[in-house]
C-alpha cells in the first residue's frame, strides 16, 4: 500500500485564491494525482475544513477525477447512486439515510451536493448501527493492528471519553474504531475506478497510517491522507499536517517553501517528522517556519 504524506499536500493547498475560492480550487492536483484514494481527515466542526471539503470535490469532479465521494457521515449499504444530477436535497438526505443532528446537513451538504451535481455517487462508509453490538465482542478484530497501534487506538478510546469510560469497555469501543476503519477501506475499495480517485471524508483519527483506514486497505491500493487541523480559536488559522513525509533531509530551502506555501494559503503548517528528518533539520530557527517537529 503507497499510503503517505507528501510535500504536494501543501502546494495543493497552497496558491492564491480569488474572491469566491478556497485555495485548494487553484491548487496543482496533478502533482498530488493519480492516486486511487484520498483520504481527508478533518475536525468535524471545523467550518474551514467542511469549506475545503467543497472546493476538494469540485475542483475533481471539474476535472474528470472524482470517482465516488465516500462518507464516515452515512452507513455502509446508503448510497445516492440510482438519483440523477437534478435530484433534490431531500431526495439525496433520504438516499443516505442522513441523520442531521449527528452530522448537520448545513455542514456537508455542500460537498455532498457537489458531488451529486457532477453525477459522481456518495456511498456511506460507516459501520451500521445493527452490527455495533456484534463487533463489540469479536476480539478477532484485536488483531487487526499491530500490538502498539492498538494500545494508541484504545488510550485514543480512553482520551476521547476524558477518562470516564469504564475500563470494561475500552475494548470492545476499540474493536468498534477498528470495524468502522474496516468498512471505510472496503468502500474505497469498491468505489475505484481506472484513472481517477475515490476521497473519503472522514474524522482526523480514521485516516492515521499506523492505526486507521490506511491500515485495512489492499496492498495494490495507492492512496494519500490529507490530514486537517483546526486553531484553537475560531479566528485561528486552520493547519495542514504533513506525516512521514519522504525527505532525504529537511533543509532551509525545503522549510522556506513550505512556510511560503502554507503562508498563501493562510494555513498554519505541522509536520510530523521521524526522527532521521528531525535531525536532519539543523537550521530549523533560522528558517522562520511555523512548523512543529514531533519524533
Amino acid at each position: 500500500m503507497n499510503c503517505r504524506f507528501a510535500v504536494i499536500l501543501l502546494l495543493f493547498l497552497a496558491g492564491c485564491a480569488t474572491p469566491r475560492e478556497h485555495p485548494v480550487a487553484q491548487a496543482p492536483l496533478a502533482a498530488l494525482l493519480p492516486a486511487d484514494a484520498l483520504l481527508v481527515g478533518e475536525q468535524h466542526d471545523a467550518a474551514e475544513h467542511h469549506r475545503l471539503e467543497r472546493a476538494l470535490v469540485e475542483t475533481l469532479a471539474a476535472r474528470g477525477q472524482l470517482a465516488a465521494l465516500v462518507l464516515e457521515m452515512a452507513d455502509a449499504g446508503q448510497s445516492t447512486a440510482s438519483l440523477t444530477r437534478g435530484a433534490d436535497e431531500a431526495d439525496v438526505r433520504t438516499a443516505l439515510a442522513w441523520n442531521d443532528a449527528a452530522w448537520p446537513w448545513l455542514s456537508y451538504g455542500p460537498a455532498v451536493m457537489a458531488a451529486v451535481r457532477a453525477g459522481v455517487p456518495v456511498l456511506g462508509g460507516n459501520l451500521p448501527r445493527e452490527r455495533m453490538r456484534a463487533v463489540m465482542a469479536d476480539a478477532q478484530l484485536d488483531t487487526r493492528l499491530a500490538p502498539a497501534a492498538l494500545q494508541a487506538q484504545q488510550q485514543a478510546i480512553r482520551d476521547g471519553h476524558c477518562g470516564l469510560l469504564p475500563e470494561s469497555q475500552i475494548a470492545p469501543m476499540t474493536r468498534i474504531q477498528i470495524a468502522r476503519d474496516i468498512r471505510m477501506a472496503h468502500a474505497l475499495e469498491r468505489a475505484r475506478l481506472p484513472g481517477k480517485t475515490v476521497v473519503l471524508l472522514a474524522g482526523g483519527g480514521h485516516v492515521l497510517r499506523d492505526r486507521g483506514v490506511p491500515v485495512h486497505l489492499a496492498p495494490d491500493v495507492s492512496a494519500r491522507v490529507l490530514l486537517l487541523q483546526a486553531g484553537s480559536a475560531p479566528q485561528a488559522a486552520p493547519a495542514v499536517v504533513l506525516s512521514e513525509v519522504d525527505f532525504e533531509t529537511l533543509d532551509e530551502r525545503t522549510v522556506r517553501k513550505l512556510f511560503v506555501g502554507a503562508t498563501r494559503a493562510t494555513m498554519k503548517l505541522a509536520i510530523v517528522a521521524s526522527a532521521r528528518v528531525s535531525a536532519s533539520w539543523t537550521r530549523s530557527k533560522q528558517a522562520q517556519a511555523s512548523c512543529s517537529i514531533r519524533s
